[in-house]
């Protein structure tokens, strides 16, 4: 018994560590203020985000609202459902009505969704991915920062400012472009991957919907500081590396973002989640995540977590597609990802 007191003491250890900075991330997440002053030092911020607030909160969700709340109801009162609302007669002698009732009525809302809502959906969806990096630049821009930003890696001593700066020196040329694009490529083959992963975990019983949570959290925490990675120009195995390495603060930065969404149905959603994520990419870019991670492993003397592997499964996947696609060694594989 003596001899696991150590081990326990250490496991109270790191499970404080981790909801300390679970929390950290929550609060990180949560400090929308920032939003506001960032939408008052940049007109074009302001006015890109009142454009997605337009089209997904006032268009795409007020319609929603409008079929639920008005053209539903106004259906149900033209063709009931009922027989008490045709006829006081007991026994009801129109059964047959009632069904083509039926019919019509979920024929009438099919249309509705087909000729309005699926083609809105794919408007807003490719219209608000342009709009985020938008959104995204001039927050980046307001903040006053350019060139690269401080993350640390897993190594509490090495960080990636002067490296992402001499890295992005070095690759000049054809030769930066080619490892550009395979990067790119490579970047979207592992979160598609990890979607893959995500959407997979929720039909786990028993403890999928927690998992699926969990997973969410960190895509969308992902999503959100991305784009502030890709402005400062880090590396993307860099990027990976200092996620991992600080799972916890992440998994507690995109809780709110799954909390608005997790439990409505996926066409509100999307909704709801077009309306916030740029608020969140937003809190993403004028976060102080580095300082706050740094200024918590001095506290700590430098004993972190320890790095997770969050993306191992989709990591591999995206490795050997990239290997048939290019018909090359896994080792050659390897240096697009480590550029």
């Amino acid at each position: 018994m003596e001899a696991m007191k150590p081990l326990m003491k250490l496991c109270i250890a790191k499970l404080k560590q981790g909801t300390l900075l679970w929390l950290e991330g929550f609060k990180e997440a949560c400090c929308l203020h920032r939003v506001v002053i960032l939408c008052l030092r940049s007109r074009k911020l302001l006015i890109r985000t009142g454009q997605c607030f337009l089209l997904n909160g006032f268009i795409f969700l007020g319609s929603m609202i409008v079929l639920n709340s008005v053209v539903i109801p106004m259906l149900f009162w033209i063709l009931p459902d009922q027989c008490s609302q045709i006829s006081t007669q007991v026994p009801c002698s129109f059964g047959g009505i009632l069904k083509l009732y039926s019919v019509l009525r979920l024929g009438l809302i099919q249309l509705f969704y087909v000729f309005w809502f699926y083609p809105l959906y794919m408007f807003s969806l490719i219209l608000s991915s342009l709009w985020y990096n938008d959104i995204a630049k001039f927050g980046f821009a307001a903040m006053g920062r350019s060139g690269s930003s401080v993350v640390e890696s897993s190594s509490p001593s090495e960080t990636l400012t002067a490296q992402s700066t001499a890295h992005t020196e070095r690759l000049a040329g054809l030769g930066g472009v080619m490892v550009g694009i395979g990067e790119q490529v490579y970047s979207v083959l592992l979160l598609s991957f990890f979607f893959l992963e995500v959407f997979a975990t929720g039909f786990i019983p028993y403890v999928g919907k927690a998992i699926n949570f969990l997973l969410l959290s960190w895509m969308y925490a992902y999503y959100c500081f991305e784009y502030k990675w890709n402005f400062s120009k880090v590396a993307l195995d860099r990027r990976l590396d200092y996620f991992e390495s600080n799972w916890a603060f992440f998994a507690g930065f995109g809780s709110p973002c799954v909390l608005a969404i997790f439990f409505v149905s996926p066409l509100v959603s999307y909704g709801v989640m077009a309306v916030l994520f740029p608020l969140f990419v937003l809190a993403a870019t004028c976060s102080g995540a580095e300082q706050d991670i740094s200024f918590a492993r001095r506290k700590w003397r430098g004993v972190g977590l320890g790095r997770l592997p969050i993306f191992y499964a989709a990591d591999s996947l995206s490795l050997r597609v990239l290997s048939l696609l290019t018909l090359e060694p896994q080792d050659k594989t390897q240096e697009i990802k480590a550029h």
